[in-house]
């Protein structure tokens, strides 16, 4: 926030204390040094109220309290009580600035009439119309600049929870197109792609059996893509819905395990060596933990067949720590042939990793691990 932003928060009251100080001490030294020096006890007053402002100035009815006696005393003992009244002034307005209610202001207000009326007049040889401007200025323009700063910060803030709110209708709205066109384009194909596999499987009867076994694995692929594509909507079109990221597909804690030995079945089919470790009481897991294990050994084993081939090898660690859990998933790079082909930047794939992870508390490490790459985190409990 930059110094003028600073000035007009109710809760910024240290800038507006140093730049009344250093008008105090300018005052002191270039005004009054012209005129006549600064006296010892003009002086005292005013540091006085200076380190009252200092240690007072977010207990504004206090500070207003002590900066009035200082201002009770220059009006009794000095021949220019500036300073302190206008650092009393300045609490008065402070006071309006931060008041809850009226009768704050009123009382606060009150003090100072009271305390100017009663030391300010007498023998002073002033008249009726000049005590009753001094009396305005010390209590009027205080109280209107307070209550200004006040409307110009609520306004602020109505502005701030109005752009808030028209940022989220905005990102409801794109969450609505993106539904939509999930919808409507890419749960279509899907869906007939497994009408069309579930076709071939019933008029294509004596096919090889692992032909029939793809065909199996590819209808139960897109059967379960479209059932995550519906959730997927249905989170995009009513998130408040939902309890967060783990309402996407709905998973029991006990079925992780098994949910994991159909990852590394479905990597396997595709033609990469898994070998999988993985700790039975993962299943004891969360819900949103357990999730998020799923999808990052979904995404890595994908990510081991695309990159690195079907002659790759990978092994897959799964296991409880305390209450965290450790996971990583390491290959070979596709055996003898070549390093892993990875591409520039990690590609989205282990960004949404990174990003999954991130929300969980943990830190995802990705890297060449020899001629193969390692990607490993641990979720905190």
């Amino acid at each position: 926030m930059n110094w003028a932003g600073r000035l007009l928060n109710a809760r910024e009251t240290l800038p507006r204390m140093l730049l009344l100080i250093l008008s105090g001490v300018a005052y002191l030294l270039v005004i009054c040094g012209t005129q006549a020096p600064p006296t010892g006890p003009q002086w005292l007053l005013a540091g006085l109220a200076f380190a009252a402002g200092l240690l007072l100035h977010r207990r504004q009815p206090v500070n207003l309290l002590v900066q009035t006696l200082l201002f009770g005393i220059a009006l009794a003992f000095l021949e220019d009580p500036t300073i302190n009244q206008v650092g009393t002034a300045w609490a008065l307005g402070e006071l309006a600035f931060w008041a809850p209610r009226a009768v704050w202001i009123a009382g606060g207000a009150g003090l100072v009439a009271v305390t100017y009326l009663s030391l300010g007049l007498p023998g002073a040889g002033v008249g009726v119309t000049e005590a009753m401007l001094g009396l305005s200025t010390s209590l009027g323009m205080p109280i209107l600049l307070g209550l200004v700063g006040r409307t110009t910060h609520q306004l602020g803030l109505q502005a701030a929870r109005r752009t808030e709110s028209e940022q989220r209708a905005a990102r409801a709205d794109e969450r609505a197109a993106i539904a939509r066109e999930l919808h409507d384009v890419v749960a279509h194909h899907i869906a007939s792609v497994v009408l069309r596999v579930g076709v071939a499987r019933h008029v294509l009867p004596d096919l090889d059996p692992r032909v029939t076994d793809v065909f199996d694995d590819v209808h139960r692929t897109g059967t379960e893509a479209l059932t995550d594509l519906r959730q997927l909507v249905a989170v995009l079109r009513d998130p408040e819905g939902v309890r967060g990221d783990a309402a996407l597909t709905a998973i029991e804690p006990s079925a992780l395990p098994a949910a994991l030995d159909g990852a590394v079945e479905k990597a396997r089919l595709a033609g990469v060596i898994v070998e999988a470790e993985i700790d039975p009481a993962v299943g004891s897991l969360d819900a949103v933990r357990g999730l998020a294990v799923l999808r990052l050994t979904q995404e890595a084993l994908t990510n081991v067949a695309k990159h690195a081939g079907p002659s790759a090898t990978a092994s897959l660690r799964v296991r409880t720590a305390g209450s965290g859990v450790e996971w990583a998933v390491v290959d070979d790079g596709g055996g003898p042939t070549g390093a892993r082909d990875v591409p520039v930047g990690g590609g989205h794939g282990l960004t949404g990793m990174r990003e999954r992870v991130e929300v969980l508390g943990g830190t995802l490490t990705a890297g060449p691990d020899g001629k193969g790459w390692r990607v490993s985190t641990v979720l905190p409990g």
